[in-house]
């Protein structure tokens, strides 16, 4: 191979050494984020709640929820989980308009969503 036709190998390999191929753990491709991931993976579970479940089994299952109220209203005990399920701004911040809230009685649950959660609030 003459000198200069090995330069200009040489030379473009430097120019591609700096391209990635990014491939995220389960071997697809895409633009899938964290955000995306957590609120398919919360509406599926959402998805597969039965009434009564325990505040312990809902939480064991669901993990940690973005935002966690409780108060007591005529004797009874709330707490209200909300989970992200839908992207509303794309701020970077999670608010409760883009979670669903589940909603327990005195550590059962008795609801999930806006309705559910008006019913006992208000």
């Amino acid at each position: 191979m003459n000198k200069f036709a090995m330069l200009a190998v040489f030379g473009l390999s430097l120019g591609l050494s700096g391209c990635v191929i990014s491939v995220d753990g389960d071997g697809k491709y895409g633009h899938h984020s964290d955000w995306q991931d957590t609120e398919q993976k919360n509406r599926k579970y959402i998805s597969r709640l039965q009434l009564d479940e325990s505040y312990d089994d809902v939480l064991n299952r669901m993990g940690i929820a973005d935002f966690n109220e409780f108060y007591t209203k005529d004797k009874q005990t709330y707490q209200v989980l909300y989970y992200r399920t839908q992207r509303i701004s794309g701020d970077g911040v999670t608010t409760k308009d883009e979670c669903t809230p589940l909603v327990f009685k005195n550590g059962e649950l008795v609801g999930w969503g806006e309705t559910a959660f008006n019913e006992v609030s208000h």
